[in-house]
């Protein structure tokens, strides 16, 4: 048995590949257009393609040339919402349209099963906290809109062609491989915690926190982190989950605990010992106040347990990779 992991050498994809390697239990191919990836960041021993999974002649070979692929764990999406807002043609071209022609090939190849990075982004401004899979998704920008019409057009082709999928809706994610070998290395970096850690480097002189005036108790946007490795743990799940036959259905994963933009820049001040500067900047467009997961379902149904639940371990493991890579992969 084989699995395709489309995005493998992004942040959270590149976690999954190490994690599937060092399970060693079957082959991992890699597809990634490394337009937002980095090739040093793919574990040395896993099958590796530079394409765009939405060219299908290019797919058609990879799925052919590994036969055995029986599931695909997909990361690659744009995810950033400011982006989004500013340009929502290029995220329903490579995220929506994208996942038609991915369906297509894999409804023509005879791979039945799929994993889906999902996002909160598609609840928009929850109904209620703790968010559950039953909350209604109403996004409110094109990000979280185009990763809900990926959703429903797995529903359609599940109906129609039998293929079935999870997608697993999550929120912050941070952290980083413990050893510090791999973590998050974005250009330009949009992410609160790689850039508070920057800050603490001394590569930037200060944070912004965009907006203090929102519905939370210090002003500032909640957010449900979770660690990457914890989120491989649940791909491995989800994938075992429709191995055995199980409906296709979605899933929440965060730590179920909220943490505001200063307890971020707080605790991270306590793990590096650096002051960290801040100020306070206008709201961006498109950010809810707070969202905060029930994983209730997850820890349940696919027996899901984060063992990365600690904020301070998180920023830790974040730490570890930023100080040994102040320069990221440095292959810009």
């Amino acid at each position: 048995m084989a699995i395709l992991v489309l995005g493998g050498a992004g942040y959270i994809g590149s976690h999954m590949v190490d994690r599937l390697v060092n399970e060693g239990q079957e082959k991992v191919v890699v597809v990634d257009s490394l337009v937002t990836g980095h090739r040093a960041a793919v574990h040395p021993d896993a099958v590796f393609y530079q394409g765009d999974l939405a060219d299908q002649d290019f797919m058609r070979t990879v799925f052919k040339e590994h036969a055995d692929i029986d599931a695909v764990i997909h990361f690659a999406a744009y995810s950033l919402v400011a982006e989004s807002m500013a340009d929502p043609l290029k995220y329903f071209d490579n995220n929506t349209a994208g996942m038609v022609k991915l369906l297509e090939v894999m409804h023509e190849c005879g791979v039945r099963y799929i994993v889906f990075s999902s996002t909160a982004a598609t609840y928009g401004i929850p109904e209620e906290i703790p968010i559950l899979e039953t909350t209604p998704q109403k996004p409110i920008n094109p990000y979280g809109e185009s990763k809900l019409m990926m959703e429903t057009i797995m529903r359609w082709a599940d109906q129609a062609y039998g293929i079935k999928y999870v997608p697993l809706r999550y929120f912050n994610v941070a952290g980083a491989k413990p050893d510090g070998s791999i973590g998050e290395d974005h250009g330009p970096e949009t992410h609160l915690l790689p850039i508070v850690l920057q800050v603490a480097q001394g590569k930037r002189e200060k944070i912004a926190i965009f907006g203090d005036d929102y519905n939370t108790p210090d002003g500032t946007n909640v957010r449900d982190y979770v660690h990457p490795f914890d989120l491989a743990d649940a791909h491995l799940l989800a994938v075992e989950y429709l191995r055995n036959g199980n409906p296709s259905t979605a899933f929440n994963l965060g730590s179920s605990t909220g943490f505001s933009n200063l307890q971020i820049v707080e605790a991270a001040r306590k793990v590096t010992g650096h002051p960290i500067p801040l100020e306070i900047a206008d709201r961006r467009p498109g950010d809810p106040d707070t969202l905060i997961a029930s994983s209730e379902k997850a820890r349940a149904i696919l027996g899901w347990q984060p063992k990365f639940d600690n904020i301070e371990t998180i920023i830790q493991t974040a730490w570890a990779w930023h100080s040994s890579h102040p320069d990221g992969y440095n292959d810009r």
